[in-house]
């Protein structure tokens, strides 16, 4: 699985988890793509109503068409990465159906990344663009710009109202880890699962240490269970086919020595198919 694939399910969950009050009030689109050609931007987020207030922070800046754009961990956000947002931003205004039906007032674009990117604002305050602090991690890219435009530093933000972003990155925190379990774990509806169980796969792909710690709490353990019992029961199959497997090779390596024949005949013996014999004579 590419970096792209590994981090990006994770953000598009997270960022429905933060907005999940407003569901109602947005469309969200993940990998939405720009044009006919495989030109995307990392999320779409479409207010139905242009009076709709939404209550989360990262979603202040809304208008009508929100395009978001999510750095994992590692990814740089160069000035030549900022342009190319832009370019995105631009591309889908200048896609509507016909003449402005899509203004620039009602673009936003959203940036997320762990880190804040020092070098970009030195660049960008050379062209009379400014970086302006919201909210705790939230900057608000004011001055000459084409689109109302944010970035945000999700190792930055609140973290009693923002874990979930807090926690999909290397090196998070043990206590925006525990908030998150122990408030997901109340959640019932299908797409918050989903969400929670998208966002957890990646977190605790990225911080198994961690994660270790926090099994090892009788209540936090139980809370991980809870959440992830998709997974478990998964890697539970998974580890009995390894060992299904393991049981095999040893039978066939004892056909071949105690009856000294081939490993053809071996697998034959043990009633093994043709389609699956190479495979195990490549674990011999």
């Amino acid at each position: 699985m590419s970096e792209r694939n590994h981090w990006h399910p994770a953000f598009v969950g997270a960022t429905e988890w933060e907005l999940k009050k407003n569901k109602k009030d947005l469309i969200f689109e993940p990998e939405h793509q720009l044009s006919k050609e495989p030109l995307r931007v990392d999320m779409l987020v479409v207010k139905k109503a242009p009076d709709a207030v939404i209550e989360n922070e990262i979603g202040k800046i809304f208008k009508t068409h929100n395009l978001m754009e999510f750095k994992g961990y590692g990814d740089s956000f160069s000035i030549d990465d900022y342009h190319k947002v832009v370019g995105y931003a631009c591309i889908y205004k200048a896609l509507g159906k016909h003449v402005n039906e899509i203004t620039a007032e009602e673009v936003t674009i959203t940036v997320m990344r762990d880190t804040f990117p020092r070098e970009l604002v030195k660049h960008l305050e050379k062209n009379g663009i400014s970086f302006e602090e919201k909210y705790p991690g939230i900057y608000y890219i004011t001055g000459n710009v084409m689109f109302a435009m944010q970035f945000i530093v999700t190792s930055r933000l609140d973290r009693e109202k923002h874990n979930v972003l807090r926690i999909l990155r290397r090196n998070a925190e043990r206590s925006d880890v525990e908030k998150f379990i122990l408030e997901a774990r109340l959640a019932k509806d299908k797409d918050d699962l989903h969400n929670v169980d998208a966002v957890l796969q990646v977190s605790v792909a990225a911080n198994k240490a961690l994660y270790e710690e926090i099994r090892k709490e009788d209540e936090m353990c139980q809370a991980l269970r809870d959440l992830m019992s998709d997974e478990i029961e998964k890697e539970v199959a998974e580890g009995r086919k390894e060992e299904r497997k393991d049981a095999i090779v040893d039978n066939i390596k004892s056909l071949m020595q105690n009856m000294k024949w081939t490993a053809e005949q071996a697998t034959k013996a043990l009633g093994i198919s043709d389609s699956e014999q190479s495979k195990y004579i490549a674990m011999l």
